[in-house]
């Protein structure tokens, strides 16, 4: 696990013993440190707060970060008096090397670290681990094999903010008779001040759903990519037609794409429109294909770009909204699941459409099993050729080329150098490596940048520890951003292709928190129009929300909708048969909730103003 940041309390535990350290005497007196268990019937493990130590200008006072380790509720520091039996103690604050300590990651342990003096040398261990009672804090010579000056750090549980809601329960008399009273339930509702607040969820069209007699449509993305696996019955939100209005897509693969237009006010037409109409039978193949809708003209319209068989087919949007036959050729013969158009599979295979050279045209980006493919749109709307060659030897699902994985290791491209060329960012099993694209449109060899968010470090994959690249403080420099099995970590973007060191800035979102990939859908948005995306997820009461300070900190979360949620009790909401959206579909610049539920789609408005009705 990341070192916490320092707003967040952990118990320091240790490894061996699987106790924590404490203050022997009084927490609240300078004193001796133990390691020892907290009782069943008393007070949980003590808490502590690590702060790092910062140099005049700013930045780490060591090559590596350095802290001081504050007691949670003293005030007190972790102190090394320097005395012979070399016992550590909590002590008032003096700004010494004596209580300043290096926290080192333990290679191979994906949460263990160990804790160093940075004055007088020695590693935090206790002096007798087989002490059932307490034993005494120390500072030994470091022994790389001693699983007994390992630590690890166990954050305090989330601070989650919401409100009981009241039910009505039955009470038995002697004589037979039986009244009711309100009692608390287990459910929560949105707390009257929660920010950003949303209305109660509601039908607005009885279209779009899985249930029977709505299409029984299934699946679709759940992060608000345009476009999806035509075997899947992919639904979306897109301006399809360049109104400025969100409208729904649905690929149909029985029938075709069809459309419900966005009326700008939350709602949606009745009438179902056909953009494009399938004239033949599904088959394996057809389910094969995968479809996005991006402008590919600059024409202000949605094209749509379909990765079929034989390669990468073109449709048009015309004036009347619809979208031009396919046509008997492809516009590229490559990228296809078919032998000849290279046998690209979408569980192997990610192919992308993106503007990778900052000249406003979208091109096509694949990685196979030998690496990156690219093929560049030309001023004409017309794509390049590819070569014999791919224009990356990595990145790619063969061994050869570093043996990436879909459901492990998730690859991005994205400009990490401000220099208006995509990168590619990829996280493998340790951790994060780059290749740069240089002013040429050649990508560099990858390099290892950060050891953290990757299957060593415990983020086992793709779908329950998803993870990002977005910029947390306004500033354009991409961050790292990840769902972690202990809650929320954030590694900020020094803008030249590396990362800053990983840190665990909010305990919740994770796993240890109980949040699981095929229950709950997580996602980074700004929901409250400051500039800050903030912490959005979908769990088992409804939607909730930590929001963004800007710098990669986020506040503790805030249920803000008691929808949309995996429970019963927030509408029995699944992440394979039930696609949501964060979108603006009322036109006053503030994000919506938008599920495709059952019976059909549901919105749930955002309310920018405090005094509306909820």
């Amino acid at each position: 696990m990341p070192v916490p940041k320092e707003q967040l309390e952990v118990a320091i535990v240790n490894a061996a013993t699987g106790k924590a350290l404490g203050a022997e005497a009084p927490s609240s007196a300078n004193g001796a440190l133990v390691v020892r268990a907290s009782p069943d019937d008393g007070p949980g493990p003590e808490r502590w707060r690590l702060v790092p130590v910062k140099a005049a200008g700013g930045g780490p006072a060591h090559e590596d970060q350095v802290y001081v380790i504050h007691h949670a509720s003293s005030g007190k520091v972790l102190d090394n008096p320097a005395a012979a039996d070399r016992k550590v103690r909590q002590w008032a604050a003096a700004g010494g090397k004596g209580q300043q300590w290096l926290v080192v990651p333990v290679e191979g342990e994906a949460d263990l670290h160990r804790i160093e003096c940075v004055g007088g040398g020695g590693v935090l261990a206790p002096s007798d681990p087989s002490d059932g009672k307490g034993a005494p804090a120390v500072l030994r010579e470091h022994d790389d094999s001693a699983r007994d000056q390992r630590w690890r750090f166990v954050p305090a549980g989330p601070e989650r903010s919401g409100d009981p809601v009241l039910r009505w329960a039955p009470v038995s008399h002697w004589n037979g008779r039986q009244s009711w009273r309100l009692v608390r339930s287990t459910a929560l509702r949105p707390t009257p001040d929660a920010e950003p607040s949303f209305s109660d969820l509601r039908l607005v069209l009885p279209r779009f759903g899985c249930d029977e007699g709505v299409g029984r449509r299934q699946g679709g993305p759940t992060s608000g990519e345009a476009g999806g696996r035509l075997g899947s019955g992919p639904r979306f939100l897109a301006d399809i037609t360049g109104t400025g209005r969100v409208d729904l897509v649905g690929l149909d693969p029985a029938r075709g794409v069809v459309t419900s237009s966005g009326r700008g006010d939350g709602t949606f037409e009745d009438a179902e429109r056909f953009l494009h109409r399938f004239t033949t039978p599904p088959d394996d193949a057809r389910r094969e294909e995968i479809w996005s809708f991006v402008d590919t003209t600059g024409a202000g319209r949605l094209d749509a770009v379909v990765f079929r068989g034989d390669g990468v087919r073109v449709s048009l949007q015309g004036g009347t909204g619809e979208f031009a036959p396919l046509g008997a050729e492809p516009a590229l013969r490559a990228f296809g699941h078919a032998a000849q158009a290279g046998q690209w599979r979408a569980d192997r295979h990610p192919r992308l459409l993106v503007d990778t050279t900052g000249d406003g045209r979208v091109d096509v980006v694949g990685f196979h099993d030998d690496g990156l493919w690219l093929s560049l749109q030309d001023g004409k709307g017309k794509f390049a050729p590819v070569g014999g060659e791919p224009a990356l030897r990595a990145f790619g699902h063969g061994r050869e080329a570093g043996g990436w994985r879909v459901d492990r290791h998730p690859r991005f491209l994205v400009d990490t150098t401000g220099d208006g060329r995509v990168d590619v960012v990829g996280f493998h099993d340790d951790g994060v490596w780059v290749s740069s694209q240089d002013e040429e449109g050649v990508f560099a060899e990858p390099l290892f940048v950060l050891d953290e968010f990757g299957v060593d470090q415990g983020w086992t994959s793709a779908e329950e520890h998803p993870r990002f690249l977005v910029s947390t403080s306004g500033d354009g420099t991409p961050d790292v951003v990840g769902f972690g099995p202990q809650g929320v970590v954030v590694a900020r973007g020094r803008g030249d292709g590396t990362f800053g060191e990983a840190r665990l800035v909010l305990n919740d979102f994770g796993g240890a928190q109980g949040w699981t990939g095929g229950k709950h859908v997580r996602l980074l948005a700004d929901t409250t129009g400051d500039g800050n995306p903030d912490v959005v997820g979908f769990g088992d009461e409804g939607v909730w929300v930590s929001r963004g300070r800007g710098g990669g900190d986020f506040e503790q979360a805030r249920l803000v909708c008691r929808g949309f949620g995996h429970d019963d009790g927030a509408g029995g909401w699944r992440v394979d048969r039930h696609p949501r959206y964060l979108a603006d579909v009322t036109g006053d610049g503030r994000l919506d909730i938008v599920g495709f539920g059952g019976p059909g789609v549901y919105v749930a408005r955002n309310l920018a103003r405090r005094f509306m009705t909820r």
